[in-house]
């Protein structure tokens, strides 16, 4: 059987038990017209992460009094920088206290399995509504045959390069293969234009770049089964030989030391012509015409387009952030914080939301790809309507467990590139990184 297979059955035997879920939830006590007695006089803590789209934290900002009011508890929502998530996760479980509902990135379900509450019910109602949920999301919130985390969105990405740019060396469109954006890259770094890149210890870029980069070389952290480690193979030196060729050829060095922020500003700046990233310097340069401005004058937006990462001697693959919302365990209000995940979902809530993303985040289930918003965003922002159908996730090619979320929360993958093109050797590079991994998978 595989895994596919597995997964399918899973998410079938599971949903069988919640076909009256939605009838007790929200839409009972709005019909009601008041809230459950349980909710009176309590407060509900929400923490999410600062969104790289302004607009659609101060839209969620907005809906907490109407969640308030519907609930009829006091809802507090709490952003904070993403990279601080995992430590502020780590201490609530450790001290058992703290927000009842934290955002995971990734498969953090995987890896704090054991202190979040069972949400089968509402994350099996959502996928029978919503035209069921894409293949990353069993792998990334589906622990132990029970649903730890609620789908909620997934954020694909792609490089932003500016157009005009990349025309001044001849390419009339971006590279598809890696060696091709090396020869192009090599050109305006001379021109004072690099690629920009970080490899440093951050939550989205430096990830989304490094296992695609090992991917694409066919290297792999695992064997099928994750049982054992087979990093260290041909693929992974020669994916490492050619990150050390165009860090050097291609790229602004200083991305070493960059978190998921710096690529953005930069880009704005005009200091890179293209780097990894979501829609959101896109986005943001559109929103802020008269501020983000080209070297002529005119707004930047105008000359930046999107492309896929490109295609190395094994293929091309991605690795997009899937975003779910977990009820701790040691929360004292686990049923209302379900009725609050529950009220945000409800399509005329959670649209409002989506709306304000214009594309840098898509939907949890696949009816959202159908949405009229499609049809109005700019050709550069449409190659996202689809990105979560072709996403991996980490581990591969073994699972991805919880062992494989503990590589990603050391950054093995990326500081294997960054140790190379800091001056290790390729081939001393993957076997420092065969040897972490084999401390976590075989240990």
């Amino acid at each position: 059987m595989d895994a596919k297979e597995l997964n399918r059955r899973q998410f079938i035997k599971v949903t069988t038990a919640t076909a009256a879920a939605a009838a007790t939830g929200i839409e009972g006590i709005i019909a009601a017209r008041r809230a459950p007695a349980y909710a009176q006089g309590t407060k509900l803590h929400m923490v999410r992460w600062v969104d790289f789209i302004p607009e659609s934290d101060v839209e969620l900002k907005r809906q907490m009094p109407e969640a308030s009011k519907a609930l009829g508890a006091e809802v507090v929502l709490e952003t904070i920088n993403a990279n601080d998530l995992q430590p502020r996760i780590t201490a609530a479980i450790q001290s058992g206290s703290g927000a009842d509902i934290f955002i995971m990135l990734w498969n953090w379900a995987q890896l704090y399995g054991s202190s979040l509450v069972d949400v089968s019910d509402l994350a099996t109602a959502l996928a029978r509504s919503e035209g069921g949920f894409y293949d990353v999301w069993p792998a990334s919130a589906y622990v132990s045959g029970k649903w730890l985390a609620l789908p909620h969105s997934i954020i694909g990405n792609a490089v932003a390069y500016r157009r005009s740019w990349l025309r001044e060396v001849s390419a009339n469109g971006y590279p598809k293969t890696w060696d091709e954006a090396r020869r192009v890259f090599a050109q305006l770094k001379q021109k004072g234009k690099p690629y920009g890149q970080t490899l440093g210890h951050t939550f989205g870029d430096a990830p989304t770049f490094s296992y695609p980069m090992l991917w694409c070389f066919g290297g792999a952290e695992t064997n099928p089964s994750g049982a054992k480690v087979a990093i260290n193979s041909k693929g992974a030196v020669e994916s490492v030989k050619f990150m050390q060729a165009f860090w050097k050829e291609c790229c602004d060095e200083g991305g070493l030391a960059w978190d998921d922020t710096n690529n953005n500003r930069a880009f704005h700046a005009g200091e890179i012509s293209a780097t990894l990233n979501g829609a959101s310097i896109y986005i943001v340069a559109k929103r802020q015409r008269d501020k983000i401005k080209d070297e002529k004058g005119e707004p930047m937006w105008q000359d930046i387009d999107h492309a896929p990462l490109p295609s190395g001697p094994a293929g091309r693959f991605h690795l997009y952030l899937p975003m779910s919302h977990a009820i701790m365990k040691y929360s004292k209000n686990p049923k209302l914080a379900k009725e609050l995940l529950r009220w945000l979902h409800k399509k005329e809530n959670y649209e409002k939301w989506f709306l304000t993303q214009e594309g840098y985040s898509v939907g949890a289930t696949k009816s959202w790809e159908n949405h009229p918003m499609w049809g109005k965003v700019d050709e550069p922002l449409r190659m996202f309507r689809t990105a979560a159908r072709t996403t991996r996730i980490f581990g591969h090619a073994g699972p991805a467990t919880a062992k494989a979320t503990e590589v990603f929360s050391k950054y093995i993958i990326t500081d294997m590139y960054a140790k190379a093109v800091q001056g290790l050797s390729a081939e001393d590079a993957v076997k420092w990184a065969a040897a972490e991994l084999k401390q976590i998978y075989e240990g």
